[in-house]
């Protein structure tokens, strides 16, 4: 095998902007969908990866995950693979708000999920994050040697995953977190081996500024609204 033929390329992508009023952490709760601003950033990213050599093209089972991808694979005429090992990172606040001054955190009920930042307490556990996710990045590897894959997940799991790859801790401030809405957090494979990653935001022009990466939540917002 040529030294170009053993170059494959994984872009993880974070899903769009999702419709959601009341302002709740969704996790992996069914009926969230794109809103519309959301569909624009899936066709833009779909357009910015036209002209690539993409091969393969697999979501999370969660609708916003699955809408954010398709237009993708109808551009490359693939047809679109779920993966389940993409999905969301599982959290015991699902289906509360949970933002500074309002929500889950005032009820002493819950205080006790909070008591371990570090694995974390109140939800899945980072390294399980990393397992399957690494697992659903070396398939993907796999599936598109030598050529180019998109797999569509959520901004926890992809981040978990880059902080392993590029070997820093998995704990964090999830304000930190490098992983706008529709951004491409990219891995370069030379054979099994991951040679770089890299970042993009094709659609950050369509990102609302409070969502961007490394933007401060207003009173009463989450950054994990848009997970």
């Amino acid at each position: 095998m040529s030294e170009q033929q053993d170059i494959t390329v994984v872009h993880v992508m974070r899903h769009g902007e999702v419709e959601n009023p009341q302002g709740v952490l969704y996790g992996r709760l069914p009926g969230y969908h794109l809103s519309e601003l959301g569909r624009q950033m899936a066709d833009r990213v779909a357009e910015h990866l036209s002209s690539r050599d993409v091969v393969h093209v697999v979501a999370s089972p969660l609708e916003r995950a699955q809408e954010t991808a398709t237009p993708i694979a109808k551009a490359h005429g693939l047809d679109l693979a779920t993966d389940g090992r993409l999905i969301e990172a599982e959290n015991i606040f699902q289906g509360k708000t949970f933002g500074v001054g309002d929500g889950a955190l005032k009820n002493p009920a819950n205080w006790k999920y909070l008591v371990n930042p570090f694995k974390p307490s109140w939800g899945e556990p980072y390294v399980e994050q990393v397992v399957r996710m690494k697992g659903a990045l070396d398939a993907a590897r796999d599936r598109a040697r030598g050529h180019e894959a998109v797999l569509v997940s959520h901004q926890l799991p992809i981040w978990i995953l880059r902080s392993y790859v590029e070997k820093r801790r998995l704990w964090h401030d999830p304000r930190k977190r490098q992983c706008t809405l529709a951004s491409l957090t990219t891995f370069t494979y030379e054979g099994d081996r991951i040679i770089s990653v890299g970042y993009s935001e094709p659609a950050i022009d369509l990102v609302p500024v409070h969502l961007r990466a490394g933007a401060q939540p207003g009173q009463g917002q989450s950054k994990a609204f848009g997970a």
